[in-house]
């Protein structure tokens, strides 16, 4: 074995050691389980539109996001020759953490009374939405970083994402229920600022003739599926432009996914998002390769980062449009501030516009600041390592993170049990 690659595992075990151990003293400090019945600590969480459900419709989401997070993401990445089937075993380790560090800080931020973060299938969504996020990010980058590299991405990716949602959803009261800004947008061009800020000339010119050759489509169409059925919210990379296309919806319908939209205007936003990928592949994908510096592995500009951006446009006209005349009791649910009379529609409109900018901005800033720590020359992969990610991988130290895998179990039993 490759003296590099013996060096590869003992920091990936060593970090996912260190990692665990870390997580598993925060638990216990300040982690408890929390009454899912419970409706006092849904102002200070995410999406309460439907916090207010009973367990028996919560449990099949919290289900079903595991489902695309882990099969659904997994399989779509599988088409790349350096990672083949590896990159489910990668995405099993993204999300194996990041749920645990989003239920950690995004506990600090909206669950945190009387010293103690409590936790449900609620807030297990929520840190499902940062994972969607991180996921996304890893699509920019994947092939060109070892497993040590995306699991610092994930910690920093969290920690970021969370700061961003909690300024637009919780500061700003943006409504974003679906995610086009948090999720799509952040989790887009945070990567591709670390994608752009790891480029090396003659390393992406070499590793992108290693990854010329492609697993059959087949994997990329069973995680299609999987992402269309169980969570049409989260998206997915590829470069099958059919299946970006379909996916692409759901990330311009992110943030009007809860506002009143005709089936017209339905038809209008599926039609649009059906253009964006093939085109964007087309004539934006070159430009952003030989004039940015900037590879993107899975495309997550087009099917993820360009619609989110116009389905936050779309999200800002028809909150201009809202009046309580069509939306009747469910205003108080879509715009809170509006139907206490703190806001106007147009007032609501701009701060969902403003919400745009600072997306891009944390998004790039922590992107540059995520890259620059990934950059560090011990994290780096040897020039001429072919296949390292499979090769380190091979032995996957995945046991730290097991214990995430039985928390996961204990909840649901909890969950169905209530």
């Amino acid at each position: 074995m490759p003296e590099h690659n013996i060096v590869s595992r003992l920091q990936l075990s060593g970090l996912c050691f260190f990692l665990q151990i870390l997580t598993i003293i925060l638990f216990a400090a300040f982690v408890r389980y929390s009454p899912e019945s419970s409706s006092s600590l849904c102002s200070q969480q995410l999406n309460c539109s439907w916090r207010n459900q009973g367990s028996d419709l919560q449990h099949p989401r919290f289900r079903d996001v595991h489902l695309q997070a882990l099969l659904g993401f997994g399989l779509l990445m599988a088409f790349l020759s350096r990672y083949g089937l590896g990159s489910v075993t990668i995405s099993i380790l993204i999300v194996a953490f990041a749920i645990q560090w989003a239920v950690l800080i995004q506990g600090f931020l909206y669950s945190f009374l009387n010293g103690k973060i409590y936790v449900g299938a609620q807030s297990m969504v929520s840190a499902d939405f940062c994972t969607a996020a991180v996921l996304i990010s890893t699509g920019a980058v994947l092939g060109r970083v070892n497993p040590v590299q995306m699991l610092l991405l994930t910690l920093l990716g969290v920690t970021l994402f969370t700061l961003n949602e909690y300024l637009l959803l919780s500061l700003m009261g943006v409504s974003d229920s679906g995610g086009s800004l948090t999720i799509h947008t952040f989790g887009a061009y945070f990567g591709l600022t670390v994608s752009r800020i790891l480029h090396q000339l003659h390393v992406d010119k070499r590793k992108k003739q290693q990854d010329t050759g492609h697993q059959p489509d087949f994997f990329s169409v069973v995680g299609t599926i999987y992402l269309w059925i169980f969570w049409p919210s989260f998206t997915s990379d590829t470069t099958v432009h059919i299946q970006d296309a379909t996916l692409a919806n759901a990330a311009m319908m992110g943030m009007a996914g809860e506002m009143l939209v005709t089936p017209f205007g339905a038809l209008i936003v599926g039609f649009l998002a059906g253009l964006i990928p093939p085109l964007a592949f087309r004539f934006l994908t070159p430009t952003l390769s030989s004039r940015l510096k900037t590879q993107d592995t899975c495309g997550v500009h087009n099917v993820h980062g360009l619609p989110g951006i116009l389905g936050s446009l779309l999200g800002t006209l028809l909150t201009a449009l809202a009046t309580a005349d069509t939306y009747g009791g469910r205003l108080e649910l879509v715009f809170p501030l509006v139907t206490q009379g703190s806001r106007t529609a147009s007032d609501q409109a701009f701060y969902q516009l403003c919400a745009l900018p600072i997306t891009l901005l944390l998004a790039t800033l922590g992107g540059c600041l995520t890259g620059a720590v990934l950059k560090v020359k011990g994290l780096r992969s040897p020039l001429d390592t072919r296949h390292l990610e499979n090769t380190v991988l091979q032995e996957g130290p995945f046991l730290p993170f097991s214990v995430s895998l039985c928390w996961h179990r204990r909840l649901r039993k909890d969950v169905t049990a209530g």
